[in-house]
């Protein structure tokens, strides 16, 4: 406890209750977190299995555990139960979700899956209507009404939304929203699970509380609503997801019995908060406080105004070479930060083209890396692997059938694939079914017939290997049964694209045997779900933040980092505030992401603009965002763009 200032020790401390700890940007809320929960174990005699901390990312979940096994032994922190929202609720339907029609085997469909699923049942539902609708907004109102707890409001996404529902429920599959959505409804109509759940969790945090959503919170309340013993930790000056369905009116309406304000900053010096706090004072819907700091302040933070975007990367870059010269900085102590991803091209030109010194040797290019590239996971010849392990994990998962079923080719045509569909929707028999009883067919040949044999045997093979072998021996041989290499090797003209996709394989088979080696009772249901929900369990070859690469980021992905030198470029008024978010009446949440990427930095902010700007091709005058004239001029140094230092 010593470790802790005044504030913290109170949010620390105070134990019973509804308590509201609103925790600022740097203020070391991670470690009251922790030290909440050990206090609790240790001064209270709590039973660790008692405890329920959730939290929004896997990343946040497994820094808690790793932190909370330094202060209690090991072995009584692994009892506490500290995961994400969608974890827990895959843990609790995987015992409980027999309640709700379905069986504990289901699938766990991603975001694509739905999507695929949907255009499905468009095409069912409205083929008689002529052109299709675009699936988009549809997915858009369908999951918006999914994370508030509600149907869709205009009807044909409601007509739809319950078709999709059924096909799910036929094919014993749940997604992401679904995850929470079922986890209420077991938790409301079934009493007796509800008080399990209850008796079982004395003490309920929630972290990151600012990011819930209503159904998110439904979860918390009905949990918690037994001993009342409900702490929420979170910054509503960093609500930056609602056009995700995340209400911020959950921490500013939250009723507590205590309130905790965590104000001293242990990250940023204190120029850079001052230009934080008057920034964000400037909204309405907030609870008062202000970041302070002990530290000793260096410098004002830079600002410049570059005739273009190109001049604007440019001098980016020669900042970032100055700083890391007399500052001796690492690449990975840089970020560039930015509203859009559009914005990006422009720096990552200037990043390969500056030369550099090292060694006293002249060097063409900083090493970079940006977020949000295609993750491995996204990879076609991961989805496909992952489809096989699906519908042999779940022979009802549709989806995943038809993913598989010609991949990689085998002779099975679309018109063979339709030839069964149809059948299987007349007869309303289960697509998997009809084909293991496929003998023969008036409008099949016995080609096809014997193609659809021969996938059906290898399926029901599979299945064997994998009931009675180790999940990477038994994946090994359906690879080797498939013939995937080969087809790799004759689809894909480049040796350069064939060896790295045969990689991406080997990293399955990874992941694979790393979960069989760090579970105790591996099963190939438990590996598909954890793996979806914490995609970190794929092996990468970028260590993220690890490589001594410059960060190249949006706002919006910077959120829980930090840098000894952050760059904010394109602050302008058409892309921060974003046009359409003003149009929409959110201008306080696009503040609150301006505050959210300021307090990034450490030590060295500087921000920029361009007076010229390519938009659709043309280059279009830009105009300074209006957040920076809400900085007091005083904490500003105005520089010249050709000489930024």
């Amino acid at each position: 406890m010593s470790t802790l200032n005044p504030q913290q020790q109170r949010a620390v401390e105070t134990t019973d209750g509804r308590v509201l700890v609103l925790a600022g940007a740097g203020s070391g809320k991670t470690k009251v977190i922790i030290h909440r929960i050990a206090h609790l174990i240790q001064a209270k005699g709590a039973a660790p299995e008692s405890i329920l901390g959730l939290t929004f990312t896997n990343k946040a979940a497994a820094e808690m555990r790793g932190r909370l096994g330094k202060l209690i032994p090991p072995s009584i922190a692994k009892k506490v139960i500290l995961s994400t929202f969608h974890s827990f609720c895959m843990r609790l339907l995987r015992q409980e979700i027999h309640h709700l029609g379905y069986t504990r085997n289901f699938s766990l469909y991603d975001e694509r899956d739905i999507r695929r699923l949907l255009k499905q049942v468009a095409r069912d539902e409205l083929e008689h209507e002529g052109d299709l609708p675009s699936i988009e907004p549809i997915m858009t109102s369908i999951s918006q009404a999914r994370s508030q707890g509600n149907l869709p409001k205009d009807k044909m996404s409601r007509t739809l939304f319950e078709r999709l529902h059924a096909s799910m429920r036929a094919f014993n599959a749940v997604d992401f929203d679904s995850l929470l959505s079922l986890t209420v409804e077991l938790l409301e109509n079934h009493p007796e699970i509800l008080e399990k759940y209850q008796k079982h969790f004395r003490y309920v945090m929630i972290d990151e509380y600012q990011d819930t959503n209503p159904i998110q919170y439904k979860i918390a309340k009905l949990l918690s609503a037994k001993h009342n013993n409900l702490c929420v930790v979170g910054d509503d000056d960093q609500s930056i997801y609602g056009w995700r369905g995340a209400e911020i009116k959950n921490i500013l309406t939250f009723e507590s019995s205590h309130i905790v304000k965590l104000e001293q900053n242990y990250r940023s010096l204190p120029t850079i908060l001052k230009a934080a706090n008057t920034l964000i004072a400037h909204n309405n819907e907030r609870h008062k406080k202000e970041l302070y700091s002990k530290a000793s302040d260096s410098e004002q933070i830079t600002l410049f105004h570059a005739p273009t975007e190109n001049d604007e990367a440019a001098t980016v870059v020669q900042r970032m070479l100055h700083l890391k010269k007399i500052h001796n900085l690492r690449w990975r102590d840089f970020a560039i930060l930015y509203r859009s991803n559009a914005i990006s091209r422009p720096f990552e030109m200037a990043l390969m083209q500056a030369m550099w010194q090292k060694n006293n040797e002249w060097r063409r290019g900083i090493p970079y890396q940006v977020f949000g590239g295609t993750e491995l996971y996204e990879r076609s010849e991961i989805k496909d692997l992952m489809a096989y392990l699906r519908f042999i994990a779940n022979p009802q998962d549709e989806e995943a059938l038809l993913r598989i079923v010609n991949v990689p080719r085998r002779g099975i045509s679309d018109k063979t694939i339709h030839t069964l569909t149809e059948e299987n929707r007349q007869k309303k028999i289960p697509l998997w079914d009809v084909m293991q009883k496929l003998t023969s067919h008036p409008e099949l040949q016995e080609r096809a017939i014997k193609a659809v044999q021969n996938f059906v045997h290898l399926i029901q093979e599979a299945r064997e290997d994998f009931s009675k072998k180790s999940l990477k021996t038994s994946l090994e041989r359906l690879i080797e049964a498939t013939n995937y290499k080969k087809a790799i090797e004759e689809d894909v003209k480049s040796e350069k694209m064939r060896i790295f996709k045969w990689e991406n394989v080997q990293s399955c088979i990874l992941a694979l045997e790393t979960y069989e080696q760090e579970t105790n009772t591996p099963s190939l249901q438990d590996f598909l779900s954890s793996t979806l929900l914490d995609q970190s369990k794929f092996p990468k070859k970028d260590k993220v933040l690890r490589e001594d690469r410059v960060n190249v980021m949006t706002f919006h992905s910077s959120k829980g980092l930090e840098f000894e030198a952050t760059f904010l470029v394109a602050l302008e008024d058409h892309i921060i505030p974003h046009e359409k978010s003003v149009g929409e009446d959110r201008l306080e949440e696009e503040r609150r992401l301006m505050y959210v990427a300021i307090t990034r930095a450490k030590k060295h902010l500087t921000l920029s603009m361009s007076r010229q700007r390519k938009r659709y091709g043309k280059d279009e005058n830009s105009t300074p965002s209006r957040f920076l004239f809400e900085i007091p001029k005083e904490l500003l140094r105005v520089v010249p763009w050709r000489t930024p230092f």
